[in-house]
């Protein structure tokens, strides 16, 4: 621990951060103006909000959110439901949707996190592998655990040579890895050497964590084909109360909504007896929320590196996702962090985090999340696998004043040990 106050930590911390917060403003700025243009362009009114029942056919709600959506990721199309039950739901229903027995699918960026792996592989009925589609991984990161694009690119044009793979996934963030998230820009060079290599390969984005944080999305007009992510992520704004989307070319949107419903109707049916005011409320909110989140991220990496502790992303390096990953090489600061983020939060602020066996997760899991929606990633949150190198990663903050309250209570119960 450092050896000043905790006062003098915060007034460094944000003198050493305004640049980097100064910058996260022109992107929420930039962003805020893409999502009202959508919503201008799209004339909605209080009569999108209406609940719907039945089927849901012609839900003029659900139509024109799709076409907001579309136009706020930057993508010809989108599916938006409530129905989808988390991102890795999403991202299952584009892989399924776009993949047939026989078929590779290449990870192309090592094998994508935790939950996604038993869609892949898992024991349970009905994953890929149990439909007789393979899988290959293009390795990301070098031997010593950096990255170097330049030397990825190279080994995934010669794997997409090679495999000629039905469907790549990339990963946009790095899940519980300490390895760097991709840019929109890297994510797109790669995406075009893939279909230099093999034309007819569809790009699906793994986007969790990533929406709004860059002044674009990946761009699905040109060689990216799906991005897919979770509402109660980004760009669901902390008010979406569950669903995913899938968004890009609109033939391979119709195959995930084809495998959200079923053949024959696709995204022509689903009705949301709730309405649908959140869920526009929530991508408008969207821009501004995540520049909170990251503003919150920023603050917690410069007070742990002045703390001595090491950070990832470094404070002032520019950023793709909302995931801050804080190293302590030590079980209990990792704790004490977990049970100050969740004194810190607005709901169950009682509740003292201890690890567990999270279901589909290999390891024990600690996870500290007070939030008023249950496991909204882009409420503050953190999270990690109670393990060396005893890595605790942190995620989203409605406001940076909550946020950095957050961090500060976490930053008491650490300084007592």
């Amino acid at each position: 621990m450092s050896n000043l106050s905790i006062e003098a930590l915060v007034k460094q911390a944000e003198t050493d951060i305004a640049p980097a917060v100064s910058r996260i403003d022109e992107i929420s700025f930039t962003n805020t103006k893409r999502v009202m243009r959508a919503f201008a362009e799209h004339r909605v009114s209080e009569a999108h909000f209406m609940a719907t029942t039945g089927y849901g056919y012609d839900d003029n709600g659900r139509i024109t959110l799709e076409k907001v959506f579309a136009d706020a990721l930057c993508a010809p199309a989108a599916l938006v439901r409530p129905h989808f039950a988390n991102g890795t739901h999403a991202i299952a229903c584009a892989l399924y949707g776009t993949l047939r027995a026989g078929d590779t699918l290449l990870c192309a960026t090592d094998l994508p996190y935790d939950t996604l792996r038993p869609v892949l592989y898992g024991e349970n009925c009905g994953s890929l592998k149990d439909y007789g589609i393979d899988y290959a991984v293009t390795a990301l990161c070098e031997a010593d655990g950096s990255y170097e694009h330049a030397a990825h690119l190279a080994r995934l044009r010669a794997d997409a040579r090679r495999i000629q793979p039905a469907a790549a996934l990339l990963q946009r963030s790095r899940g519980y890895s300490l390895r760097p998230a991709l840019t929109v820009s890297q994510l797109e060079a790669l995406a075009a050497a893939i279909k230099e290599e093999s034309p007819k390969t569809i790009v699906i984005i793994d986007n969790c964590y990533g929406e709004f944080t860059e002044e674009r999305e990946p761009d699905t007009f040109g060689n990216v084909d799906l991005i897919c992510g979770s509402l109660i992520k980004n760009p669901g704004g902390g008010l979406a109360p569950t669903g995913g989307y899938v968004a890009g070319k609109a033939e391979y949107v119709e195959f995930a909504a084809c495998r959200l419903t079923v053949p024959g109707v696709g995204s022509e049916v689903g009705s949301n007896p709730d309405g649908y005011r959140l869920y526009y409320q929530g991508l408008f909110f969207a821009p501004h929320t995540v520049a909170q989140a990251l503003k919150t991220g920023v603050f917690a990496a410069r007070i742990f590196e002045l703390c001595g502790y090491e950070s990832s992303p470094a404070a002032l390096t520019p950023r793709t996702d909302i995931i801050q990953a804080i190293t302590f090489n030590a079980p209990e600061p990792m704790l004490k962090l977990m049970r100050g983020i969740q004194a810190g939060a607005p709901i169950d602020s009682y509740v003292t985090p201890e690890p567990w066996a999270m279901p589909g997760y290999a390891d024990e899991v600690v996870m500290a999340a007070g939030a008023f929606i249950q496991g909204a990633s882009i409420e503050l949150s953190a999270d990690g696998p109670f393990k060396a190198p005893y890595t605790a990663f942190l995620q989203g903050a409605l406001t940076y004043e909550s946020g950095k309250l957050g961090i500060l209570r976490a930053l008491e119960e650490i300084s007592e040990i």
